[in-house]
């Protein structure tokens, strides 16, 4: 076993786990379900990490075709044809003759530099809509965790007339926060999966923001946790 990258299968494990841990301690909770549809998430992500390791045959043999079909036409061209068909009478003509040879030439180059830079511009696509998954997932772990408010287990707390109903106790609500803290961890390991698989600078720009979505939300729960310790040590 390799610990120098990371293992999708051994992700998947982990969030399956965690999606027990939650069923075992919490079966009737809406974040039971949310852990579900990471689970199934993370086998998705995977699936499409694995792939996007691969090269797209199809595109790199129809790069390779126009490539040897324009270097093809340039050498009949330059070799078979006169070159005195293309030049002119004057040397007017003759440097306007010249300078479309060169426009064609640098037409074809980019356009060959396009599609050599096509399968990156796929693979980015793919991952790019896997990491919209990954975003609104992560958006919809905060959600869970929004109304989880260590004060409301203060003696001296007064609930307005709208409030939340906060029917956890101390050990149960330090337990819902770890678990909402698991998973956006989860969420920036599965998103870190397309960085590891595509060596692409936008794709590591996208999943570093994807990682840093996640540590930040994830900071905001470490802070209620602190919270409960700081009133359960007061409270000794």
């Amino acid at each position: 076993m390799s610990y120098r990258s990371l293992d999708p299968r051994l992700i998947i494990q982990t969030t399956e786990r965690l999606e027990q841990r939650i069923a075992d301690r919490f079966p009737d909770a809406g974040l039971r379900r949310v852990a579900r549809d990471l689970v199934a998430l993370a086998g998705d992500v995977s699936r499409a990490a694995v792939e996007l390791e691969k090269p797209i045959l199809w595109l790199r043999i129809l790069v390779g075709s126009v490539f040897t079909a324009g270097v093809g036409v340039f050498l009949f061209v330059g070799t078979i044809l006169p070159l005195e068909r293309f030049a002119g009478d004057t040397v007017m003509e003759s440097v306007e003759g010249i300078e479309a040879s060169l426009n064609t030439v640098i037409l074809a180059v980019l356009g060959i530099l396009a599609l050599v830079h096509a399968e990156d511009r796929i693979k980015r696509k793919r991952v790019f809509r896997q990491l919209h998954e990954l975003r609104s997932l992560i958006h919809v772990i905060d959600m869970h965790q929004l109304t989880k408010d260590p004060a409301a287990l203060s003696p001296h707390f007064t609930p307005a007339a709208h409030s939340p109903d906060r029917p956890m106790k101390r050990g149960d609500l330090l337990r819902y926060l770890d678990y909402c803290s698991e998973m956006l961890s989860i969420t920036g390991k599965l998103a870190a999966l397309f960085a590891q698989s595509v060596n692409d600078e936008v794709v590591i720009d996208a999943v570093n923001d994807i990682e840093d979505l996640g540590s930040n939300l994830s900071r905001k729960i470490w802070q209620k946790i602190m919270m409960l310790d700081a009133e359960h040590n007061a409270a000794k």
